[in-house]
């Protein structure tokens, strides 16, 4: 009896050091973002090993595809659909799952595990047929879950539960992309949605050791070869404004349409265990005009930065990649649009590059104004910011996948001007957007609960 007492007390001088210390909160997001790195690389080998399987392609190659040499592969799509449909229907009264954002704003951090693998399972099942979308979702939800399981076995406060959520869904991003810096900054920006003195050791920490797993696993960092972006002038700050601007336009026109589309599918005579069915049919003949459609878009950004291909090439895979990410996520594919949207804006920013620089030879007889590669970053930076939000987030990515400081103040230049104008002109990032057209009225992942 004296054992069992001690035993308890014991526990419970842990769990009140748990609950008091800073110091605790490090140890435990050590080792939240341990597990995290381990749970995204494994994330990541069964959904390559889906898009091998079904496209004979190896690791982020799918979208690099130039043909589709063998059509009937792309009869995955609605065989990802009916996986789809099937989960859908056995779960059809359980409610729409929780995501970590909307767990951070409403429940207090509190994320559910059945939740969180039915968003990791649909997020692997519709990349790893080629659906539209990215794994983000996948590595987020399993990252702030098990933050979630941790801080609630260890009876943590509601504000160490969030601050630890954030920690576990930064963790996972930022070993997915081989960048500690844009994973702890994406639980600032997008998760906890602040930044405090006491937050900082415990989210930086783990997105660093999750980074360390990853790269002790062998998984290569997400790189980019980025050329100098010449002398940066005042005008070259200029252009950087105007194409943060463009881009905040073009990133909500397309959630404005993705939601009309979403509602448009709603209302089609057709069961909602059949719609993702439907949704892989329609983009098989997207995909087949081009493969760069495809998945999330690893490899057609790599491509398509190093063989600089026309301009009239890079408006027909823009408007095919965005119909492709609207179709997969109106018709019930899940997935997030972190990397379609650093995808679709690589291919913006020499669009706009392409005419500045036209208007720079024609009207001013200057020459070219601004550099194509350079142009593709920012216009990349600046779209991912008006979609997913955080504008230090996604200029940190382009830090670290460049490692060229002063390509970074560009960056940082139009993500702060596509943030400005998509929080004036339209409030919301993509998953408080989702969130209000189910009815909620969030515009940011504080707590409001």
């Amino acid at each position: 009896m004296n054992f069992r007492l001690s035993s308890l007390h014991a526990v419970l001088r842990v769990r009140r050091w748990m609950r008091s210390s800073e110091a605790a909160m490090v140890v435990i997001a050590i080792a939240v973002g341990a597990a995290t790195g381990l749970v995204t690389a494994f994330q990541q080998v069964v959904a390559h090993g889906l898009q091998h399987l079904f496209y004979g392609v190896g690791i982020n190659r799918l979208s690099a595809l130039a043909s589709i040499r063998h059509p009937y592969r792309l009869l995955a799509l609605p065989r990802g659909g009916l996986m789809l449909g099937l989960i859908n229907w056995r779960r059809r009264r359980a409610g729409t799952p929780i995501d970590v954002v909307e767990a951070n704003a409403l429940h207090g951090g509190r994320l559910p595990l059945s939740d969180s693998l039915l968003v990791s399972v649909q997020t692997l099942i519709s990349n790893g047929f080629g659906a539209s979308v990215g794994l983000e979702a996948a590595y987020a939800q399993a990252g702030g879950c098990i933050a979630s399981l941790a801080g609630q076995g260890l009876g943590l406060r509601r504000a160490d539960m969030r601050i630890l959520v954030g920690a576990g869904a930064g963790a996972a991003i930022g070993a997915a992309f081989g960048a500690p810096l844009t994973g702890a900054f994406y639980g600032f920006e997008i998760v906890i949605r602040a930044y405090t003195p006491s937050a900082i050791a415990p989210v930086a920490v783990a997105a660093l050791t999750a980074r360390l797993v990853t790269k002790a696993l062998g998984i290569e960092p997400w790189l980019i070869a980025a050329s100098p972006p010449g002398q940066i002038t005042t005008t070259t700050y200029l252009i950087a404004i105007l194409m943060g601007l463009t881009a905040g336009t073009v990133g909500v026109g397309i959630m404005r349409v993705q939601a009309l589309a979403e509602r448009l599918a709603a209302k089609l005579p057709l069961p909602s265990e059949w719609r993702p069915i439907l949704g892989g049919a329609l983009l098989m003949p997207i995909v087949w005009l081009s493969p760069q459609a495809l998945s999330a878009g690893h490899g057609a950004i790599h491509l398509d930065m190093a063989l600089h291909p026309a301009v009239s090439f890079l408006l027909v895979v823009f408007a095919l990649k965005a119909l492709a990410s609207i179709v997969s996520l109106s018709f019930g594919f899940r997935g997030g649009l972190f990397f379609a949207s650093l995808f679709l804006g690589s291919l913006l920013g020499p669009i706009c590059a392409y005419g500045i620089n036209l208007f720079g030879v024609l009207v001013l007889g200057t020459g070219p104004l601004i550099d194509e590669q350079a142009a593709a970053l920012i216009g990349m930076a600046g779209l991912a910011v008006s979609i997913v939000g955080g504008p230090m987030t996604l200029s940190l990515l382009v830090l670290e996948a460049t490692h060229d400081f002063a390509l970074t103040g560009l960056v940082i230049t139009a993500s702060v001007c596509a943030s400005s104008f998509t929080r004036t002109t339209f409030g919301y990032s993509f998953s408080t957007w989702r969130l209000h057209t189910r009815g909620s009225a969030i515009r940011s992942p504080r707590d409001i609960g």
